[in-house]
Formats: C-alpha cells, sequence, structure tokens
C-alpha cells in the first residue's frame, strides 16, 4: 500500500538523544536517511516498530533485510527511487515486517525528501509506526466483503445455472449446462459427477473434465461405499472438506482420483417428489470447506437440477410415447416398386405427448400401378393421430378394392364425416402406372405436389382440387376432379406436409418457391434429398410435423414390350367410368397415341357400357402397348358373363344395336376370349412408333 499524501517533518535538534515528544506519545519512530553516507540513523521507539534491539543494527538500510521480506523491500526501494528521481518531496508506503517470533505484522511510513538547491537529494527524514491495529480492521472489511461478493457470486450462479436449465428439454440438455466448461468454472468446481437411479443402482451420466472418469464406476449399487451412493441412500449430503477426509471416508474412490489434486467435495442427492433420483458431485482442488452459507447455496442447486431433471425425464418418456403411438399409426415399411425409387419421411415438431396427424402411405396395385397419398388431420394430439390411423386404413382399402382416385378420395370423406369426429383432413392421392407414366391426382385441400427433373429443375404442379376429407361430405360437395401428370423416366414425383412449406410470416406461395429452389439443388438420389429437406425442416424447427413421400419413376434396365393400365369400373358408379375415361385418355396421349385417341376413346367406352349393361357384375379395362412387326394399342374389357357378344341391326329408331358395328369399323382388330368364369371383349388399334 502507498501513501503520497506525506506531510513536512521536522525533527528536534538534540534528536535522536530526544524524540520528539509527540511522536513518542504516538508511538512512532523517526529516521534520518543520509544519501551521502548511506547510514540510516533511527531513534529507539523506530528500534521497537523494526523489532530490533541496538546491538542489532548497525545503521545500514541492509541491515533492516532482517525484518523486511525482500519482496516488500523490493517494493519500498522502488518507491523510494522513483520519488528521488521524479522530484517528489515526500512519499508514503505500508508494507510488512517480520518480528523475531516469526509472524507478520503491518507497518506505515512517511518520509520527507530534504534537496539542496540544485534539487540533488541529499537527506531523507521520517517516521515509521506499527499499523497492524489500523490495517487489520481493514483487512478484516476487506476479508468479509469478499466473502459478501463471493456469496453473491455463488448465488448467482445458482440464480444462473437455474435459468439455462430452464431451457433444457432432455436429460442430455440438463448434462450439457452442468458440463460447460464455463458452466463449471463458474460453480468454482475442478471436476463433476452425475448419476441416475435406475433399478436400485446409480448409472453415471455425466463425468468431466475429460480423463477424470473413474473406471469400475459407470453403474454403482447404492449400498456401495461411494458418496453418491451414500447420499442416495441417506437423502442427506456429504461435504469433504480435506483429502485426508477423502481418504478416510471413501477408501476405495479416493486412489482413483488423487491426480486431481481435489482439497475438498460436495456431494448433494437429486431428490424429486421425496424420491431420489441421482445425484451430483462437485469436486474442488483450491478450497478447504465450506461455509454454512455455501451448503445451503449447494443445497439450492441441486434442487434446482432435480427438478430440471425431473421435468426432462418426464418429457423424455412423453416423447417416447407421442413417437410411438405415431410410429404405430405410419406404415411399418414401404414396399419396394418395381420401376420406382422411393423415399419416406417424417419429423415429429411437437412436444411432449402433443403429436400430429400427419401422414404418408405407399399402396402396390394391379397391373403395376402404384398409389401414393400423403395427408395430414386437423389438430396436434392423440385424437388426431388416431383419425390419421383410421383414414390411413380406408384410404388403402378403398384403393385396393380398385375405384378411381376421385371415388376413393370421395369416400374417405364420407367416412370421416360418418366418425363422429370434429376433425377434418387434407389429403392428396396420386395413382401411377410406372409402365406409361401417366399418374392421376386428386387433392382434397392439400398442397399442390411437385416434379424435379434429372437436372435438378423442379416446378410446382398445379392441381384442381376439392375440399378437405370430412368437409366434402358435410356440404355434400364430393366432387373430386382429377388431374393427370406425365411423370417421364427418372422424374421424381414430390408430396410433403404443410410443415415443410410453411413458415411464420411468410406466405404460402412464397413457402412454396422457396421450397422448389431448394429441391432443385438437392441430390440426385431420392433419399439423400429426402434426409436434406428433413435436415433443414429440423434447422428450421417449429412446433408442426414433416411427412414427406417421393416417387421416382426409373429407367428401364432393358426395353420392355409396351405399357399396360387397367382400371376397375363398379355398376352404379358413373364416377368410376368418367375416371376411366379420363385414364385412357392420358395414356393413349402419353403412349403417343393422339391420332387414333378420339376412336380408342369411343371403343373402350361403348365395351364397358356394354359389360355394364349385358352382365350383372363390374368391368376390368385393361389397356397394353404390344410391340412386334408393327406397335398396336389393344383395349380389353373383362367381365363375368359367359355370353358372348353378337351384332344387331338397331333399326332407324333404335337407341341400341349399334356398339359391335362401331367397334368393327373403327378398330383394326377385334375378338372375344374365356376368362373362367366370364370372358373378355379385345380390340387392337395400330399406331405409329413413338419418337
Amino acid at each position: 500500500m502507498v501513501d503520497r499524501g506525506a506531510s513536512a517533518l521536522s525533527l528536534p535538534d538534540d534528536w535522536p538523544a530526544h524524540p520528539d515528544p509527540i511522536l513518542a506519545l504516538n508511538r512512532m519512530g523517526s529516521f534520518d536517511w543520509d544519501l551521502d553516507t548511506g547510514l540510516f540513523h533511527m531513534d529507539a521507539q523506530a528500534h521497537e516498530v523494526f523489532d530490533l534491539r541496538p546491538d542489532e543494527y548497525d545503521g545500514h538500510p541492509t541491515t533492516l533485510a532482517i525484518r523486511v521480506p525482500p519482496p516488500e523491500a523490493y517494493r519500498l526501494d522502488g518507491l523510494v527511487s522513483k520519488a528521488l528521481k521524479d522530484g517528489s518531496e515526500n512519499y508514503g508506503a505500508y508494507f510488512r515486517i517480520r518480528c523475531r517470533d516469526g509472524t507478520l505484522r503491518w507497518t506505515h511510513t512517511q518520509g520527507y525528501i530534504r534537496r539542496d538547491e540544485t534539487g540533488r537529494p541529499r537527506r531523507i527524514i521520517g517516521i515509521v509506526r506499527d499499523a497492524t491495529d489500523e490495517l487489520a480492521e481493514s483487512e478484516e472489511r476487506r476479508e468479509r466483503a469478499a466473502e459478501d461478493e463471493a456469496r453473491r457470486q455463488q448465488t448467482s450462479v445458482v440464480q444462473l445455472t437455474t435459468a439455462a436449465l430452464a431451457h433444457a428439454r432432455t436429460v442430455q440438455d440438463v448434462i450439457d449446462v452442468l458440463k460447460d466448461t464455463h458452466g463449471l468454472s463458474n460453480l468454482g468446481a475442478t471436476s463433476l459427477v452425475m448419476g441416475l437411479v435406475e433399478a436400485g443402482r446409480i448409472r453415471l451420466v455425466a463425468e468431466g473434465p475429460a480423463g477424470s472418469f473413474v473406471p469400475g464406476t459407470l453403474v454403482t449399487r447404492i449400498d456401495e461405499q461411494y458418496p453418491m451412493s451414500e447420499v442416495v441412500r441417506t437423502l442427506s449430503p456429504r461435504f469433504i472438506e480435506s483429502p485426508e477426509e477423502f481418504a478416510d471416508r471413501y477408501p476405495i474412490l479416493w486412489p482413483h482420483i488423487t491426480d486431481l489434486n481435489i482439497t475438498a467435495a460436495a456431494y448433494l442427492p437429486l431428490i424429486a417428489q421425496a424420491r431420489p433420483i441421482g445425484a451430483i458431485g462437485l469436486l474442488y482442488s483450491d478450497r478447504g470447506g465450506f461455509s454454512t452459507e455455501d451448503r445451503n447455496v449447494l443445497v439450492a442447486l441441486g434442487s434446482s437440477i432435480a427438478q430440471s431433471l425431473q421435468r426432462a425425464m418426464f418429457y423424455e418418456q412423453e416423447k417416447d410415447l407421442a413417437t410411438g403411438l405415431q410410429q404405430a399409426m405410419l406404415p411399418r415399411t414401404i414396399p419396394s416398386v418395381p420401376g420406382a425409387d422411393i423415399a419416406v419421411r417424417y419429423r415429429s415438431g411437437s412436444l411432449g405427448r402433443d403429436i400430429g396427424g400427419d401422414w404418408y402411405d405407399l399402396i402396390p396395385l394391379p397391373g403395376g400401378r402404384v398409389g401414393a397419398v400423403i395427408g395430414d388431420v386437423q389438430g396436434h394430439d392423440t385424437h388426431a393421430a388416431a383419425v390419421m390411423g383410421q383414414l390411413r386404413i380406408v384410404l388403402r382399402a378403398y384403393a385396393a378394392e380398385g375405384h378411381t382416385p376421385a371415388t376413393v378420395m370421395a369416400r374417405a370423406s364420407v367416412f370421416l364425416h360418418e366418425l363422429d369426429t370434429d376433425r377434418f383432413a387434407t389429403c392428396l392421392y396420386a395413382e401411377a402406372d410406372l409402365s406409361t407414366g401417366v399418374v392421376q391426382v386428386v387433392r382434397a385441400g392439400h398442397i399442390d405436389p411437385l416434379i424435379r427433373e434429372p437436372g435438378g429443375a423442379c416446378r410446382r404442379v398445379p392441381v384442381e382440387g376439392g375440399l378437405p376429407l370430412g368437409l366434402s361430405a358435410e356440404f355434400g360437395r364430393l366432387e373430386y376432379p382429377v388431374g393427370t401428370i406425365e411423370l417421364d423416366s427418372d422424374h421424381t414425383l414430390l408430396l410433403c406436409t404443410d410443415g415443410l412449406v410453411e413458415q411464420p410470416g411468410v406466405d404460402l406461395d412464397d413457402g412454396m418457391r422457396t421450397l422448389t429452389a431448394l429441391i432443385a439443388t438437392g441430390p440426385d438420389d431420392v433419399r439423400d434429398l429426402a434426409d436434406c429437406l428433413i435436415d433443414v425442416a429440423e434447422e428450421r424447427g417449429g412446433d408442426d410435423d414433416v411427412a414427406l413421400l417421393l416417387l421416382r419413376r426409373r429407367v428401364p434396365d432393358a426395353p420392355q414390350s409396351g405399357g399396360r393400365l387397367q382400371q376397375h369400373v363398379a355398376p352404379g358408379d358413373p364416377e368410376a367410368l368418367t375416371g376411366a375415361r379420363h385414364m385412357i385418355r392420358a395414356a393413349v396421349r402419353a403412349w403417343g397415341a393422339v391420332d387414333r385417341a378420339d376412336e380408342v376413346e369411343l371403343v373402350a367406352d361403348e365395351l364397358i357400357t356394354n359389360a355394364l349393361m349385358h352382365t350383372e357384375g363390374s368391368a376390368i379395362v385393361t389397356l397394353r402397348v404390344l410391340t412386334g412387326s408393327e406397335r398396336r394399342l389393344r383395349v380389353e374389357v373383362e367381365d363375368s358373363s359367359s355370353a358372348l357378344p353378337r351384332r344387331r341391326e338397331a333399326g332407324e329408331s333404335g337407341v341400341s344395336g349399334r356398339g359391335l358395328l362401331l367397334v368393327d369399323l373403327l378398330t383394326d382388330v377385334w375378338g372375344v376370349e374365356a376368362r373362367g368364369g366370364g370372358k373378355a371383349v379385345w380390340c387392337e388399334f395400330v399406331v405409329p412408333e413413338r419418337l
């Protein structure tokens, strides 16, 4: 300590034989330092301050080294030298001396520099006094202030740690907060261990820093002689205040941690709802004990950690339950589809038990066709998931029965309406013929599909849609327009729910444009592309779920004889008949037979109508391309009646009887084949080779 405020001092003429009485009364000694000779004269009181007998001092400042420790001497020498050089008139300083009994005490000195007419310092006179009592009070105040500050810091650490733990959702989040290097140093600990109680044992879930793991402590019994086991058994904290105490109380553990130079440790039980869920240990290398305040703060910290852990454990349990329920509702496996690469992904965005009604499905259909479904039931709860599961099943059943896409969607809407639930669902159903690339799409309030080309270009495909499932039945608007997409080889059809598109504050169209650009820059492989899109959804966060289905039509490994398309037409179902006509028109166009499209559609319509009118069952329509000496398009209509068709004269006013006449006139060849208990009427059209 340095005091620059020393005042001038005058010594009596008969000094040191007769010291200044005022100084003596105040137990101050005086000195006179002759800078020319280097002699440092002191009076009797100064000898007493330095705890020196007269015979122990020879008048030279170096002799004071027996009382002034080297660090203090260096500091004083520097102070005096600076005052002499910079023209100062005085200086002052606090320093310590070591008494003959080895104790240290504070001393204060004030010096006044006397210079000659040239400014050269010639003499220093001053005083020395015992400042122990004076500084003792100041030191005590500083120690109390330091303790208060340390206590405030510890309390602040608990508050900061508690605030950080408030954001922890999982057990790993809690561990990360506690193991964070900055957080560990804030706690003042050298290392940390934490274990959770599982089936009567303690499983170590966190230890740090690296290299502090003790072999054999990954799983320990509660009845073993380890500190964490003890605090779990007794539900009481353990504060270890010395290495000797640690070695004595825990001889099994101590030999393994001696390299950490541990001087103290605090082990705290983690108690939630009066039940121990684990324990945490904080080990220190720079403290020798714990005050009452320290212990209270650490116990409060343990309580905060326990609450966060319990919350995290509940969250993980609920999340596991929700995820399990969600996965049970989704298809367990996706079947391999010849001629296509398929990728499906699901990302849950909700918290806890809140799960969504998003789903996907892939339905193999006869004739090389496949149905792809994407949908989203309103709400984020178990009821939404349950409704989703039922909808997925009925959609699959209706599609497998052979209904047209429009009929599948209409019947699913009626089912949902009759389910006596207040939920509605958006859905998109795409039925693809992989041999021709013709895709029939029906949209019920869902977002449009997208198509990605091999080069990376991606476009949104607008599809006219109907009302969401459930609402269309409620309002009696069950008409679902069918859109047609031609999916060329190596093109990818992408179906997703709005969780991949919608963002807070972003328009849906802007979101679709952003998604389109993202898909365009993504990898070619459908699985890699699906992973990329889900990663983006994860980074974006949000509470909405994401379901994703990608279907890429593969280039055939070898030339095929031609395409094949088949559809089931039930009697009394005008929508099925309309759908069959639409399928025929789209297939003929996709196969490059546009010039004969009207003829093919007219003949096929006549054969289907005859099958429905003159038989009691349904009709199965099959279109295929035959290759050989010439390329032909073959239409077959199969029914369950064995009665052969016959040509009749219609007459001038007849409304029927011209069917087979039209078939004979418009086709290149036609005939009838027996099929089990029924028959198939077929006809062929010569069509040009496709360029």
